[in-house]
Order: structure tokens, then sequence, then C-alpha cells
């Protein structure tokens, strides 16, 4: 801090300020997503952002080191406490915390903020929003299946039509058999970070952003990013990262002939054929459900980076094209995902409680949102303004903005200093739809006057006083006061008046 100066204005890096344009946005779509999971039958549950750090474990993507890629500090009772990296690692804390209490299948969507250290980049943030659902104490591939309808009835509640996202599943258990196809050993239910798989599982589940030639050097020596960072393989030879891609190419028509195709890829693994069979299970009830292949698909190269999944693992994409960064063309991607931890509850509790979820990315949803939906000058439900023409009048206007408020439409009362062009360029900055207009006048003739802002915007550049503004007719209504609020109602509806 510079004592002449004061400090800067600065932002931590990998951190923003969000827009009230967006932040309402993220408001309505998280009030349409969370509907669909009340639905379903899930309750709310909140958790704090701060947990111990032994309670949440170590299972990002992507980070080696035991505090590795979460924001961790000490308490003033030295603990090591952290900002949480995800919702999923505080709900096994709290249902093991309270297992007495639970009523189980125990079924609980929470929204917040997650917190990870990691390197940001273009869209890539250190805090960032989670929509999550999930059923603690369910073993059945039903409740897999579940998960995956939710996924899809909640994009389409927030405003993606079908068509325009698939839920694509993969089973862990499968992968795993196919890594034992090729010598590598399965994935540890621990959380041993020198388990060799989980350098493939992350290596694998980078394909969308290296390609499949990223991903085989990737699971070889390593590789070079366009920034010049080096990230080290897995040191597989080439005979077994042939036997790994193998499986990642497994097809067919339908999630049926996947199945056959991934069953040949690994029918020497029991794990393998569980995993198939499971994947065969999922199938059957999405069918039942009139899940089509037109919203969710099986795709053997969704690996999902946290190593907690011990089974089905799925993630929602939107399927339509955007522009990124360089220009290009490219789908626009992932926006929630999830899976099967049967064992994270089993660190606290030494016993398996079978559980499983989805997330979805809120902030890249609300990115792809912002694309998809029209513009809607009234979705902002930016405030009515009652301008302040007479200082004498005030009481006058605070029974104007009180009587709009309690009609429930949001409303501003002007209390800044300046005549009236400053409110008109005050309105106008704030984007305002209407403004209420009541002199002496008005008051005198028990009328109000009413401006459109919106169809009056480009018209309202060059007003100079208030009687070019009321002149402005086809912007304006001049209404009873006994109509104030119908008036308002009809305009912002668009109505004729």
């Amino acid at each position: 801090m510079n004592i002449e100066t004061g400090p800067i204005p600065r932002l931590p890096r990998g951190f923003r300020d969000i827009p009230p344009e967006d932040v309402l946005l993220r408001e309505r779509m998280i009030a349409s997503v969370c509907s669909v999971y009340r639905r379903y039958g899930f309750e709310p549950l909140e958790t704090p952002h701060i947990e111990y750090l032994d309670a949440l474990g170590k299972h990002l993507p992507d980070v080696d080191a035991p505090d590795g890629g979460v924001f961790a500090f000490r308490d003033d009772s030295a603990e090591w406490v952290a900002l949480r990296y995800d919702l999923t690692a505080p709900l096994a804390r709290y249902v093991a915390e309270h297992e007495k209490e639970i009523v189980f299948p125990y079924r609980r969507y929470q929204v917040g903020p997650v917190f990870r250290l990691e390197k940001p980049g273009p869209g890539r943030f250190r805090e960032f929003y989670q929509c999550d659902f999930d059923t603690v104490g369910a073993g059945s591939p039903a409740a897999d299946a579940e998960a995956c309808c939710a996924l899809a009835d909640a994009l389409e509640a927030a405003g993606v039509e079908r068509g325009g996202y698939i839920v694509k599943i993969n089973n862990r258990k499968a992968l795993n058999g196919a890594l034992e196809a090729a010598g590598v050993a399965p994935a540890s239910v621990a959380e041993s970070s020198s388990d060799n798989s989980l350098v493939v599982l992350r290596a694998i589940d980078k394909l969308e952003r290296v390609g499949m030639d990223g991903v085989i050097r990737l699971l070889g020596e390593g590789r070079k990013d366009e920034s010049g960072d080096f990230t080290k393989g897995a040191g597989l030879t080439n005979s077994q990262i042939d036997s790994i891609v193998r499986y990642l190419r497994a097809s067919g028509d339908g999630r049926s002939d996947v199945c056959d195709a991934l069953f040949e890829a690994v029918k020497d693994s029991e794990t393998g054929r569980e995993g198939v069979s499971e994947l065969r299970a999922i199938h059957d009830m999405l069918s039942a459900a009139g899940f089509g292949e037109d919203r969710a698909v099986f795709d053997p190269l969704i690996v999902r980076g946290l190593a907690y999944y011990t089974g089905p693992v799925f993630e929602a994409a939107l399927t339509f094209e955007t522009v990124d960064e360089r220009g290009e063309k490219k789908q626009f991607g992932s926006v929630a995902g999830g899976g099967r931890y049967d064992t994270l509850v089993e660190r606290f509790l030494g016993r398996k409680v079978p559980a499983t979820g989805a997330s979805i990315g809120v902030d890249r949803l609300m990115s792809a949102l912002k694309q998809l939906l029209p513009p809607d000058a009234s979705a902002y439900s930016a405030p009515v303004l009652v301008t302040t023409m007479d200082p004498s009048l005030m009481p006058e206007y605070q029974k104007l903005v009180f009587e709009i408020r309690g009609a429930g439409i949001p409303a501003e009362l002007f209390t800044g200093s300046g005549g009236f062009r400053k409110q008109l360029k005050y309105a106008d900055r704030r984007n305002l739809p209407l403004a209420v207009i009541c002199g002496e006048d008005e008051l005198n003739s028990r009328t109000v006057s009413i401006k459109d802002l919106l169809l009056g915007r480009e018209l309202s550049k060059d007003i100079k006083d208030r009687a070019s503004w009321v002149d402005d007719r086809p912007a304006q209504v001049t209404a009873p006061r006994s109509e104030l609020v119908a008036t308002i109602k009809k305009m912002l509806s668009g109505s004729d008046i």
C-alpha cells in the first residue's frame, strides 16, 4: 500500500466481479434447476465454505501435493483448514457426522461457490458456482440412471432445448477393466497419488482439450502445452497405449451396441464385465423412462478427473457451436458431470456407503445461456424510476414509489442530486424501462406521465429540457393518477395503451 496514493483497486489473480445482469441470470437459472431437483425428491442442504483439510481429502484432478489445488491455511487453533473445492466432499463429511439422524437413501441438493487454486485461463476462474444433487445410501444403477435423467431435465428447465445437449455416460469399472487389459493396475480406492492409474485417467479426461494425439503423449512420456508448460506422462509402453486407445475407440450405433463393443474390450476382466453389466442396466432404465439416444448416450471417453469415482460416470455437454477466444468454431462442450463414489464416506466411517450424484457448472451453463437465449430487456427486472421534479413534492413521490412496489413491481425513487436532464442520463445508463413524471401540473390535474425509456432511448439523446421530454409523445403516456399501476403493467408487458 502506498501511503500517499492509497491501495490500488485490483482483484486477486483468477477471481472476477459479477455484473448485475449476470447475477440475476444466475439466480433465475439456479431457481429453474433447483425446481427440477425438488421434483425428483431432493432436499436442500448448506455446508460451510471452509472445512478441515483432512476432511476434504485429496481428490482434485492434476494435483499431487497433499494440499495442492486448494486454498489452505491454519486457523486460530493451528489446525489446517481449506476452502471447499467442490460440494461433494463436504457432503461426505456431513453424512458421516449425522448418519444417525439421516434417513437413507439421503437425497440432497446444494448450490454455492467452490474454490480451486489452479492455473487461471480464458473462462477458467479460481472461484465458481456449482449446483449439486446426490443420492447417498443407494447402490442400485437406478440411482445412476435417475441422476442422468435429472441432469437432462435440469438443462431443459434452464433453457437448453432438447437436441442442444447430450448426456454422455461411461463406467469407471469398464475403464479399469481396460487398464487391466493394458497391464496397468486399476485405480485404487485409496487416495494414493502414486497410483499411476490416476495419471492415466486424468490423461484420458483431457481428450476434449488436447485431442487423441495429446492423450497419447500424456499416456507416454508427457506433453508440452502452448504456454511451454510440460505435463509429465504416465510412462506407458507403446503396446499399453495401443490397448487403451482401442478401448477408447469402442463405438456403436446405440447404447446397446456400445455395450457390446466395450464388452469385447474388457471381457477378460471381471471388473470390466461388471462395469458393462451396470451400463446395460442403466440403458434399460433410461429407455423405460423415455430417455432415448437423443438425450443420453454411452461414451468410453468419459472419465471424470476426480479420483473418488468408483462406477458409472457421466457428463452433460452442449452440442451447439460457439466461437472460442481464437475465433475458431467448436462445440460448447461440458457444463455438468458426476458419477458414483461408493468410497468417499468410507473414509470417515470405515465402511462403504454407496453414493451417486452430479454437479452443474453454473458459470459454464450461464455462459451458454447468454448465447442461446434471445435478448430480453424485461428479463433484467430493472426498476421503474420515479423522478423527483420538485423537491417540495418528495412526500408525493414517496407515495408513488411505494404504491408501485406494493404491486410487486421493482421501483426506485431518484435520490441523487441534479435536474431533469441528469435524471434522464441516469435512467439511460441504468437501462431502466420506465420513468414516472409528476410535477405540480400533474399533481393538480391528478395525472401522471409515464415515459417508455426503451422506446424513447434514441430520441432522448437530443432532449435538452423537460418540455421537450413531455412533448415526445410516441414514448410517453399520461394517465389518471388512480391508474398508475395498471398503466405501468401494460407498458412493461408491451400491451397497447
